[in-house]
């Protein structure tokens, strides 16, 4: 992909890979900017960030930190994403 995804397309590309999981498991950033770009991601990185934001601020997305759920303003360092209210898998 040449050109850089819109915040439409990046949030689209979120929610598909967090849907796709499952309930319970989470995504990294870093499997939605490599499954847009495959051969060119680092730079997706922080649009991905703030698409995951925008979601997370809209409660259609949860934010995870060491495992845990972390306001949307304090996504720095490690980040998992997932589905609002799927913390554990079911039996």
């Amino acid at each position: 992909m040449t050109a850089r995804p819109d915040p439409t397309a990046l949030q689209a590309e979120i929610l598909r890979q967090v849907t796709a999981c499952g309930p319970g498991r989470s995504i990294s950033p870093n499997d939605v900017a490599r499954a847009l770009a495959p051969e060119a991601w680092q730079p997706l990185l922080g649009p991905v960030r703030k698409a995951a934001m925008a979601l997370a601020a809209e409660g259609k997305l949860e934010v995870l930190r060491k495992g845990k759920p972390a306001e949307p303003e304090a996504m720095r360092g490690v980040l998992r994403l997932r589905l609002p209210g799927t913390s554990a898998a079911p039996d």
